[in-house]
């Protein structure tokens, strides 16, 4: 194998970079800045540039033992961001970063191709065997440490003549076109994965604020009346975005089941996050859009945690997704994504939502004489293998797509996949309403129903969900959600009043004071302006 100068070697991968690894980014620089006059020499220097940023990059972290492990590990890690930008039009951020880390390796199948092995193999494995086996043809001390100030202050350079060069068109670059610079692998991945650590890590043990420690169950003012209490459902959809609702005008009849029920549907409810786990934490979390993180959400209590926190109100979290994203660490929680538990599974390992029910009759009545709120988080319409998320005859909308690889099928076929796993969440709400209606004798029951976030299923070339909230697409924030309410509590509620403000705009910041209301929970932190169902309460 020939030898390399570390420099040299470090600029031949620079331009590998540059060439092969950003394509998403290009498209994305074309699609902004149209190929003619003078931006032709303007995406020039976009190439110059990005290939100077990287040979800064490496070189300020090469040395005698760091450069070949350094190039291998980001060639493997680039090629795998690379398929996903260039495939699915994803953004790998610190949210997708963190999004990856919790997702299960059942989960993680769904995204294995052939495509997906050829882009490592190409781009990750057999550049790093070269690299590996390339010989570098190291200097004296006091000359490399030359070499690389001479190579970091030359990059420097280039990069500052560039952007005077162009200096109206970098301010418009950066300023007006943020999301252009998500695209830049491998730089904007690495960037996330340091702010990932930073905002993930912490230097000691978490400790967990408490939130409502006044939190008690209204008394009733006519103490004679014998008082029922609260069986609530709380369903936790997956990628299930409104527009594929019948509910909500689609064409397509996705909602069969539902629209026999007396529902309300809120068909303008929005997520706060554009994946699970941002949108699931956040939606229990006492904290807003605006000011919720990462951080504040794991080291604060949730609405469940008030729940529970009253002493008479039980808390179960079924799941058959990947995990409670943190939200059922102080409550009962029983995991579903597996035949030892869920006995409505597929010989190919893939657990139905309708399982969870299997056993809550007993949970319901180990428990009798409090109220309680039992959550279901669906498996819903995770992609990209929507044709998974249903059984064979739900499969009502066809061809479908039987690929994870929805850029391969037509959008008719990614479509028609998604809609059947629409009309199978629609089923399992139906299941769930049905399996509350014998119990509105005993109890007050609802049942309650909001996805985590949506999906984008192709349109404008991008597929799944994640983008920056920013940046995403309507679709990707636009959720599924709706009520259903039997037995008293809904001699409690004004239907007739909520049916005229269900098409208000509400989002997963609702969530927690909605829940209070429900179980008529009385609390400092409790916001009434921000329960939905407050002013359709009849008085008392």
């Amino acid at each position: 194998m020939k030898e390399f100068s570390q420099a040299k070697l470090i600029f031949l991968s620079a331009i590998f970079f540059t060439l092969f690894y950003n394509f998403s980014f290009f498209t994305n620089v074309i699609n902004t800045y149209p190929i003619e006059g003078i931006n032709v020499v303007r995406l020039i220097s976009v190439a110059i540039l990005l290939l100077c940023l990287i040979i800064f990059l490496f070189t300020l972290f090469s040395s005698r033992y760091t450069t070949k492990p350094l190039l291998i590990i980001v060639l493997i890690v680039s090629s795998f961001t690379a398929y996903f930008m260039d495939t699915y039009h994803v953004v790998i951020d610190d949210s997708m970063i963190r999004n990856s880390m919790q997702t299960n390796l059942a989960e993680s199948s769904d995204l294995f191709s052939l495509k997906l092995v050829i882009y490592v193999f190409l781009l990750g494995l057999l550049p790093s065997y070269i690299i590996y086996k390339t010989k570098i043809n190291y200097k004296s001390f006091k000359n490399e440490v030359f070499s690389k100030v001479k190579t970091i202050i030359l990059s420097l350079i280039v990069i500052l003549i560039i952007v005077f060069s162009f200096s109206k068109f970098y301010t418009s670059f950066f300023r007006e076109h943020k999301p252009l610079r998500y695209h830049v692998n491998p730089i904007y991945w690495i960037y996330s994965i340091g702010k990932y650590v930073n905002t993930t890590f912490n230097s000691g043990p978490i400790l967990v604020k408490q939130v409502g420690e006044d939190a008690k169950i209204k008394e009733e003012a006519n103490h004679d009346e014998v008082e029922k209490t609260e069986l609530i459902i709380m369903v936790v959809g997956e990628a299930a975005r409104a527009d594929r609702f019948s509910l909500n005008g689609y064409e397509k009849e996705t909602n069969p089941l539902l629209k026999k029920e007396d529902i309300i549907n809120f068909s303008n409810m929005y997520s706060c996050g554009t994946s699970t786990a941002e949108s699931v934490p956040c939606m229990f979390s006492i904290y807003d859009k605006a000011d919720y993180d990462y951080k504040k959400g794991i080291s604060t209590e949730n609405v469940l945690d008030v729940l529970k926190g009253t002493n008479n109100i039980e808390v179960l979290w079924r799941d058959n997704n990947s995990d409670s994203k943190g939200n059922a660490l102080r409550v009962d929680f029983e995991d579903f994504r597996t035949s030892k538990t869920n006995t409505i599974c597929e010989e190919d390992g893939e657990c139905r939502d309708e399982g969870m029910l299997v056993g809550l009759d007993e949970y319901i009545k180990k428990h009798k004489g409090k109220d309680i709120l039992i959550v279901l988080h669906q498996m819903g319409n995770h992609g990209p293998a929507y044709y998974k998320r249903y059984p064979k005859e739900f499969e009502k909308f066809t061809p479908v797509c039987k690929s994870n690889q929805l850029e391969q099928c037509t959008q008719e076929e990614v479509s028609n996949a998604y809609d059947n796993a629409i009309l199978y969440t629609d089923y399992f709400l139906s299941k769930v309403i049905n399996f509350l209606k014998p119990y509105s004798n005993d109890y007050e029951t609802a049942m309650v129903y909001m996805s985590d976030h949506g999906e984008s299923l192709g349109e404008n070339g991008i597929y799944l969900h994640g983008l920056p909230y920013f940046m995403a697409p309507d679709n990707q924030k636009h959720i599924g959600a709706l009520m259903w309410f039997d037995g008293e509590i809904k001699d409690e509620i004004d239907t007739d009043k909520l049916n005229t403000y269900k098409n208000n705009s509400f989002s997963q910041d609702n969530l927690f004071h909605t829940l209070l209301g429900l179980f008529e929970v009385e609390t400092e932190v409790y916001k009434k302006d921000m329960d939905i169902i407050h002013n359709a309460s009849k008085p008392e």
